[in-house]
C-alpha cells in the first residue's frame, strides 16, 4: 500500500479536485497514505503536503483520551493548506480538531531520503507547527523530508483528572507526538522518506518532549537521532500529587458542568486562564508511571535514555518576553543578593542583566552541559553547542534570545519573528543548516565547508556560534557553571 512518491498529471487534478494554489509545471505531487490519496502543492523546488491528519479528531467523546487511528480511505484529498492550530487563547483560528502534520520534500527527487521531525515550543500551552518560521522548504531543498507536528496543548494536552483520564495519565500531548511518529513510520515512504533514518528536533517544550521520548519505552525505535535545542534539563515535571492539585482547581472552576467533555472550548480556555494565574506551570508533562517515569536529569543520570546520536545546546541568552524576568525574580535570585550575583558575573552591573544571565545559565546552560556529559558517557555520539549570534540589524537593540536559533536553522527570512537577513546572517544560517542536515543524514554534523565540530566527549568541548566566528572550543562559562552544578548537588 505504501507507494513511492508518484506524480499525477495536471489534467487529472483539474478534473477531479478543482484548481490548485501551487505553481506547478504541469504536474502535482501525489502520495498514497492509509488515509487516502494526498495531493500536494509545489513552490519552486519543494513539494508540500499540509494539514495531514495523523489521528482522529480528539473531540466529543475523544476529548482527553489517547489519540485514535484515522479511518482508512481511498479517496483523493488536497493538502494545500495548514490545519487548525491546537486550542489556545492567542490564536482565534485554533480548535480541537488539530492533530495534523505537514510534510515538505524536494520535488522530483527520488528517495529514500532522511527525515527530520520538528516539535514546536510554547511552554506546552501555546504555539503551532504552522508558524511561518517553521516552513520546512529550505531544509527540504537539501534533500530531506521535513515534518512539522501539531499536538494538544494546555488543559486539553496535559490535564490529569481521575474522572477523565484513562489510567490517570494526562500526557495527551506526548501521546499525540508518539502517534505522529507512528504515522511517519507507516506513511513517510509514500513521500520518499526513509522510516529508518528519522531525526527529531525541537526547542524549549519541544526539546523537553524529545528528551522524554528518548526515555520513553513506547517511543523506542521510532527515531534514530535527536537534536535538543534549549532544553531545561533540570526542570521538575509534575508528580501525580501535584497534578491532582491542579486538576482539583480546574474541576472546581467548572463545577456546574455535568460533563467536562461537553464544555464549550471558550469556557475551557477561560478556566485554563484562571488556572495559569494560580499555577504558572499548570500544564506540563506528568510522571504518570507509564509514558513518563522520571525527570529528565534523573533518567539521563541513570543512563535510561536511547543511546542515539545527539546534538544538544542552548542560546547565550534564553530570556524571552520583556517583562517575563519580573516574574522570575525568585528563580533568578534563588536566595542570592545582587552583590552575590555580581561575583558570578563581574562584567555585568544592572540587576536585570544579572538576573537574565543567571536565569539563562541556571535553567539552560548548566543543565544542557550536564545532559551532554551524561549522554556522551554512554558512548553515544554527542555534540554540544552554544548559540550567541545576533542578527546584524538587531545588535543595537537585541530582542528575545530564546528560540533565536530557529530562524537560522529553518532559513526563515522576511516573516514575522524572523526579519531580514544580512549577507553575514545568511552565511551563519547556511552553516547552521549544514550542521543540522549533515547530522540528519549520518549522525555527524561535520562536513565539507564547515568549521569542525568536536564531539562533546573530547574534553567537554562545544561549538561556539558568536557574532565573530563559529568554532569548537573550551567552554568559557566552565567556572561559573561548575559553581552552579556544585550548589545544585548540596
Amino acid at each position: 500500500m505504501r507507494s513511492v512518491l508518484a506524480l499525477v498529471a495536471a489534467s487529472i487534478v483539474l478534473c477531479g479536485v478543482g484548481s490548485a494554489v501551487a505553481q506547478p509545471v504541469g504536474q502535482f505531487p501525489f502520495a498514497l497514505t492509509r488515509e487516502g490519496q494526498m495531493l500536494g502543492a509545489v513552490e519552486g523546488e519543494v513539494a508540500s503536503f499540509k494539514g495531514l491528519a495523523y489521528a482522529a479528531p480528539p473531540v466529543g467523546a475523544l476529548r482527553w483520551r489517547p489519540p485514535q487511528p484515522t479511518a482508512e480511505s481511498s479517496e483523493m484529498h488536497t493538502a494545500y493548506d495548514y490545519g487548525a492550530p491546537c486550542l489556545q487563547p492567542s490564536l482565534p483560528a485554533a480548535g480541537e480538531d488539530c492533530l495534523t502534520l505537514n510534510v515538505f520534500r524536494p520535488f522530483g527527487v527520488d528517495g529514500p531520503l532522511p527525515v527530520m521531525i520538528f516539535i514546536h515550543d510554547g511552554a506546552f500551552v501555546t504555539g503551532t507547527a504552522n508558524d511561518a518560521v517553521f516552513d520546512g522548504a529550505r531544509l527540504a531543498q537539501a534533500g530531506l523530508i521535513v515534518v512539522t507536528v501539531n499536538y494538544r496543548l494546555g488543559v486539553l494536552g496535559w490535564l490529569t483528572h481521575p474522572a477523565l483520564s484513562e489510567g490517570g495519565s494526562g500526557n495527551y500531548g506526548l501521546m499525540d507526538q508518539i502517534a505522529a511518529l507512528h504515522w511517519v513510520q507507516d506513511n513517510i515512504a509514500a513521500f520518499g522518506g526513509d522510516p529508518n533514518n528519522v531525526t527529531l528536533f525541537g526547542n524549549g517544550a519541544g526539546a523537553t518532549s524529545i528528551a522524554l521520548l528518548m526515555l520513553c519505552r513506547q517511543a523506542r525505535g521510532l527515531f534514530q537521532k535527536a537534536i535538543l535545542q534549549s532544553v531545561p534539563g533540570r526542570a521538575a515535571l509534575h508528580s501525580p500529587q501535584e497534578a491532582e492539585v491542579v486538576s482539583a482547581y480546574f474541576a472546581a472552576g467548572l463545577a456546574s458542568e455535568p460533563d467536562l467533555r461537553a464544555v464549550p472550548p471558550a469556557r475551557l480556555l477561560a478556566a485554563e486562564d484562571r488556572l495559569l494565574a494560580k499555577f504558572a506551570r499548570a500544564f506540563v508533562p506528568v510522571m504518570d508511571g507509564s509514558l513518563v517515569t522520571e525527570n529528565i536529569a534523573a533518567g539521563f543520570t541513570a543512563g535510561h535514555e536511547s543511546r542515539i546520536p545527539l546534538i544538544i545546546g542552548s542560546n547565550d541568552d534564553e530570556t524571552g518576553f520583556g517583562d517575563e524576568l519580573d516574574d522570575q525574580d525568585d528563580l533568578a535570585l534563588s536566595g542570592r543578593t545582587v552583590d552575590r550575583l555580581r561575583e558570578l558575573y563581574p562584567n555585568l552591573s544592572k540587576p536585570l542583566e544579572l538576573k537574565a544571565r543567571f536565569y539563562t545559565d541556571k535553567v539552560f546552560s548548566e543543565p544542557v552541559r550536564l545532559l551532554a556529559r551524561l549522554h556522551a558517557a554512554t558512548g553515544a555520539p554527542t555534540f554540544r553547542y552554544r548559540f550567541g549570534y545576533v542578527p546584524e540589524a538587531r545588535r543595537a537593540n537585541p530582542d528575545r534570545g530564546h528560540g533565536r536559533e530557529l530562524q537560522f536553522i529553518f532559513g526563515a527570512e522576511g516573516v514575522p519573528g524572523a526579519g531580514i537577513f544580512s549577507r553575514g546572517d545568511r552565511e551563519v544560517a547556511s552553516r547552521m543548516r549544514g550542521y543540522w542536515i549533515n547530522f540528519a543524514r549520518s549522525g555527524d554534523p561535520n562536513g565539507p565547508g564547515l568549521p569542525h565540530w568536536d564531539a562533546a566527549a573530547e574534553r567537554d568541548r562545544l561549538l561556539l556560534i558568536t557574532d565573530d566566528r563559529i568554532a569548537s572550543g573550551d567552554d568559557p562559562f566552565t567556572e561559573r557553571l561548575d559553581r552552579m552544578a556544585g550548589e545544585g548537588r548540596k
